[in-house]
């Protein structure tokens, strides 16, 4: 990844929020598809699945990694917004 040397706080701005209007737009295209798991899942334990969430904290942890990012923030950042999801496809279930 290039990252540009920013010349002002005003640009590291900018760019700070055009990264989190990505992030913004990503969290979103997920929640569709938890929407779409929702409809898969027969129990709440389904919906829970706790080995699910271990193996993705274990592959981002690692893409975390790759990007020279420190696993730790990674993994916090995804089991709250695993957390989140869990809540909101709980919801979707108990329709």
């Amino acid at each position: 990844m290039n990252l540009s040397e920013c010349k002002s706080i005003e640009e590291v701005r900018e760019n700070i929020n055009r990264i989190d209007r990505e992030m913004v737009e990503l969290i979103s295209q997920r929640s569709r598809y938890v929407e779409q798991a929702a409809k898969f899942k027969k129990t709440t334990q389904d919906v829970k699945a706790p080995s699910r969430v271990e193996e993705v904290i274990s592959k981002v942890r690692g893409i975390a990694v790759e990007h020279d990012l420190d696993p730790d923030i990674v993994e916090k950042i995804y089991r709250m917004m695993i957390s989140c999801f869990i809540d909101y496809e709980m919801k979707i279930h108990k329709r």
